[in-house]
């Protein structure tokens, strides 16, 4: 759908937009994650930024084939947006966000879900944990 939102971006997310890119007057429902940078990782304590990489027109394919797959599953669904940050990322940013609007919270929820589990999943992201002393790329799949 023309009004999905599915960007790679250097740029900051912004919760605001994103809520604003699914509104809609038809929608009872907006269900929004956002996945933020922590201090730690598994094994880990004192993590001080990500670095994001992805090759941009093929990562955005994949998520647009998610939102495609999104639609198919829960066809009460309005809008969706899908929003992963690349370059590096101090503690606290915001590194993706989704967005999914509906007439209701019981398509928008699971919907919304799908939608981020299948990209943390499936979507060609790598990430380089920083910490004193060191850094390490790591998978990017939880």
């Amino acid at each position: 759908m023309s009004d999905d939102l599915v960007e790679v971006t250097e740029q900051e997310i912004d919760s605001g937009h994103l809520i604003a890119s699914v509104s809609s007057s038809t929608s009872g429902a907006i269900v929004l994650f956002l996945g933020t940078v922590r201090d730690h990782s598994e094994g880990r304590a004192g993590v001080t930024h990500l670095e994001y990489e992805a090759y941009g027109g093929v990562a955005e394919a994949k998520i647009t084939e998610i939102v495609a797959e999104v639609r198919s599953d829960w066809p009460d669904v309005d809008r969706i947006a899908a929003v992963h940050r690349i370059g590096s990322l101090g503690v606290g940013a915001i590194s993706v966000g989704v967005a999914v609007s509906a007439p209701h919270r019981a398509e928008a929820f699971p919907a919304g879900q799908y939608l981020i589990d299948q990209l943390k999943r499936r979507v060609p992201i790598w990430k380089k944990e920083h910490w004193p002393g060191g850094a390490e790329w790591v998978r990017e799949d939880h």
